[in-house]
């Protein structure tokens, strides 16, 4: 949401329009929703305490339930409203300064971020925060958000690596710790020190009364069997309270309640990968997220670069970035990764090689991540090569003959000569060769050359690269030696 947020407000700040059209259902939804966050800017100064959060829940979500409430009733209109653009920015500011705080308030003690929060109504007015363990989703989440300096980055990169997510025998980080589950017997077993302070509870288990609780033949305590959560308890003590132990349930209701989710933890449930075995279960790496977890610390690196961080800060960042390049499968041996190293799945179970056939969105990333190391990106609408994050030992040390596809769908190939490497871009060939200067050549169909004395495409020439008009043949970079890894 950071991401996107900022993204959108560089293009709202270039923007001349002073005035904007949205539905008339949204306007009030969106005047509303940033009405209220103005309100409560002011509580962003410190810690958020559980009564402002549950107040701002409230405002925000009554805001939200109105809108629901009015769609559904009625339907779109189809008219339009005119918004201030300036209203749009104040949005758009204020919501970021909540979301910052947001991020800061989920930093770990270790450096590393919590991902996922669990929320709990304590009461009318309160609404109290807890967290869950260390997520390498949120490391992922904060490192592509655009908020953290390069220092911060190199970091969270840093804990991350000597974090209980780090899977040695792999190379690379699993979704959640592993650990070890309690024995089938160990479960649903309360403790005698909670027994103890329950009056209700005690006088239970001297009634012989099973409705609650249970006492085995080892003298464990253990809760109704047949309770599936703690709805089937509430109802089980509504019946006790029709009892002579009225009193005791009226006066320890929470306090049994509370054992219960002690004992059980259900809020904290999340699915497979925490409580299961095998497949998508504890100790498994999802190959998609160390993709997603690859693409953003590679924005971390080309970030550094362009800010021009210290030297020995852009040499860290990019030692985890060819770490965890090297970790992922495409790199490792059959043995290792347990299958044909460039066949597609999604997870390795712990203590295994590949067991999950299936191809994810890890593709996309990889993708991204590639043209990233190549040094391809678009800006302003031209096509620009920097390729600072590409090795040396990459380029070919022999002849060799590259073959492609062109635009008409026609098999081609070129003879490449040690020093240099080849990819496709739009279908047209791009050519590095190692190089003490550092220039474009775009080569025509016709047979004409036009070079450019940086590495850098005009935008006119960039637009029939990209409509894939068939006028270029191939394109040939020089890169300095100097500028590679």
């Amino acid at each position: 949401l950071r991401r996107f947020l900022k993204y959108f407000e560089n293009i709202i700040q270039k923007s001349t329009i002073t005035e904007i059209k949205i539905s008339n259902e949204m306007v009030e939804f969106y005047h509303n929703i940033r009405e209220n966050l103005i309100k409560f800017e002011p509580a962003l100064s410190g810690k958020i305490n559980d009564t402002d959060r549950k107040t701002i829940l409230d405002v925000n979500g009554k805001a939200a339930s109105e809108y629901r409430h009015q769609v559904y009733q009625n339907g779109f209109w189809g008219k339009k409203r005119s918004v201030s653009v300036e209203g749009l920015k104040r949005f758009i500011e204020v919501s970021l300064k909540f979301i910052d705080h947001s991020i800061d308030a989920n930093k770990r003690a270790d450096n590393l971020y919590h991902a996922y929060n669990l929320m709990t109504v304590d009461n009318d007015n309160e609404v109290s925060v807890s967290c869950l363990s260390e997520m390498l989703e949120g490391q992922v989440a904060v490192l592509s958000a655009k908020y953290l300096s390069s220092k911060a980055a190199l970091e969270v990169l840093d804990s991350l690596k000597n974090s209980k997510l780090f899977r040695e025998d792999q190379y690379s980080y699993i979704l959640y710790p592993n650990k070890e589950l309690p024995k089938f017997l160990e479960k649903n077993t309360i403790s005698q020190e909670v027994v103890a302070q329950s009056e209700l509870l005690t006088n239970l288990i001297a009634a012989n009364n099973a409705q609650i609780i249970k006492k085995d033949c080892n003298g464990d305590y253990h809760f109704n069997g047949n309770f599936k959560n703690a709805a089937d308890l509430e109802i089980a003590l509504q019946s006790l309270s029709k009892t002579s132990f009225e009193i005791q349930v009226q006066k320890e209701k929470k306090y049994v309640l509370q054992a219960f989710e002690a004992v059980f933890n259900h809020k904290s449930f999340t699915g497979r990968s925490g409580t299961f075995y095998g497949y998508e279960g504890l100790g498994s790496i999802y190959w998609h997220m160390v993709s997603k977890l690859q693409l953003a610390v590679q924005e971390c690196c080309l970030k550094a670069i362009e800010e021009k961080a210290s030297a020995e800060t852009i040499g860290r960042l990019l030692a985890h970035y060819y770490e965890i390049n090297e970790g992922i499968g495409v790199h490792k041996s059959p043995a290792l990764y347990g299958a044909f190293p460039t066949d597609p799945y999604s997870h390795t179970p712990a203590g295994k090689g590949a067991q999950q056939p299936g191809m994810t969105g890890q593709v996309k990333e990889d993708i991204l991540s590639r043209f990233g190391e190549l040094g391809v990106f678009v800006k302003n609408g031209k096509l620009c090569f920097n390729p600072c994050l590409l090795r040396k030992n990459e380029f070919l040390s022999e002849a060799k003959t590259f073959h492609y596809f062109d635009v008409n769908s026609n098999s081609e190939s070129i003879d490449l000569s040690p020093d240099s490497i080849c990819f496709t871009y739009c279908q047209i060939p791009i050519i590095y060769t190692i190089s003490n200067q550092k220039n474009v050549t775009v080569c025509y169909a016709n047979g004409s050359q036009e070079t450019f004395d940086s590495l850098i495409i005009d935008e006119k020439i960039s637009k029939k690269i990209f409509e894939r008009t068939g006028e270029i043949n191939k394109i040939i970079v020089t890169v300095p030696e100097n500028e590679l890894k």
